[in-house]
């Protein structure tokens, strides 16, 4: 059978998150109706020879329903207890699923760490292609029981993207009880969004869900690392009836992000989207120009400032003057060191640490664009 088309191009691998909202039918309860209709939608893309990795929140959900809780903990400690409790069920629950179509599940749990640090990361894409090679389709989520704030993704939608870009997957559905992005004063759905603007993210908001978390604010934010890897990205109700088919074939709903352009190494997206910064460069915009359209290295000359502690080697983002981040990238400086070589040439630099024998602060090939020119 042949693969499905969408846009003009062919789809080879899919990533599908799906919210604790459309998982569940309230508090505890998983809702086997929801859950029945995308096994079947899955198993049908993988007749067609797409590759499909799953990405499932509702695992806190689940534990606070058998630890009779009524609103999501605040405190880490429950809020852990709870994910242990819940994905013992969640990853029962969709093996049984997926029983009546002969399909095997795996079981992986993420925390920040196990995509930043490159060996683990490595480890990670290995796993995956291993079990896909096997048959077996990736139920991946966050390591909630002991996940800390300092190695969380944050919500799953953020998850979700990092697994689209690790993956290099054409299309990314986040399914959850948002139909799409809405432009409230005007009271209409947003069919497309071409770039991802501050108008487009003023119109984002939080979650009120008891068990979710991040809301559209995280969809964007997602949908920034997907379009930035070069993956298509949906928003759409999860409940509707065959809506991954429907999308792909065009039918009026949800809110589709159009890929970017850029064309990042696997090196790359790893300093774009799978660490956190340590500090901020912001430069003036001779130095953003030649970081975009020439491909130049960051030197010191075009730094007029800097945020943050940092050592050298450390990951930094690259801020233009309009305070917005146009690149990642490893920087050859400490801040202390830093703080010494702003703004000036590459031959006073050299005066101030002979020992130096690259000056760039940032070198092109540690260096991730995320806009383009």
């Amino acid at each position: 059978m042949q693969k499905p088309i969408y846009k003009d191009k062919i789809i080879e691998k899919v990533v599908i998150k799906l919210g604790t909202g459309i998982l569940t039918s309230e508090i505890g309860k998983l809702n086997m109706e929801v859950i029945g209709g995308i096994c079947d939608q899955i198993h049908r893309l993988r007749e067609q020879g797409v590759v499909v990795y799953v990405v499932s929140s509702a695992a806190v959900g689940l534990g606070m329903g058998r630890m009779g809780l009524k609103k999501r903990p605040t405190d880490l400690p429950t809020l852990q207890a709870c994910a242990a409790v819940g994905q013992s069920i969640l990853i029962e629950t969709w093996q049984k699923a997926f029983d009546p179509s002969g399909i095997t599940v795996g079981q992986m749990l993420l925390t920040r760490d196990d995509l930043k640090i490159k060996k683990r990361h490595t480890a990670v894409r290995d796993t995956l292609d291993r079990m896909l090679k096997s048959g077996v389709i990736p139920i991946i989520n966050e390591n909630d029981s002991i996940s800390a704030d300092e190695i969380k993704f944050g919500d799953n939608d953020v998850l979700s993207a990092l697994v689209a870009s690790l993956t290099k997957a054409d299309l990314l559905f986040i399914l959850s009880t948002a139909p799409g992005l809405y432009d409230l004063a005007k009271n209409e759905r947003i069919p497309v969004v071409e770039e991802i603007t501050p108008e487009i993210e003023q119109l984002a908001g939080g979650t009120q869900s008891a068990t979710a978390v991040g809301g559209m604010i995280s969809k964007i934010d997602a949908a920034k690392i997907a379009s930035s890897s070069n993956c298509g990205m949906f928003i759409a109700d999860g409940s509707i009836e065959n809506v991954i088919f429907k999308l792909i074939a065009g039918e009026p709903m949800g809110t589709y992000f159009e890929p970017g352009n850029l064309d990042l190494t696997a090196h790359k997206r790893w300093l774009a989207f799978f660490d956190k910064s340590a500090g901020r460069l912001y430069v003036d915009s001779g130095a953003e120009t030649a970081i975009k359209r020439e491909g130049s290295s960051l030197l010191a000359k075009g730094i007029t400032h800097y945020e943050g502690t940092f050592l050298a080697s450390s990951l930094v983002s690259i801020v233009n003057p309009d305070g917005l981040v146009i690149a990642k990238g490893l920087c050859r400086y400490s801040s202390y060191e830093l703080e010494q070589v702003l703004g000036k040439r590459n031959h006073e630099i050299q005066a101030i640490f002979p020992d130096k024998t690259k000056v760039e602060v940032v070198h092109r090939d540690s260096l991730a664009l995320m806009t383009v020119a």
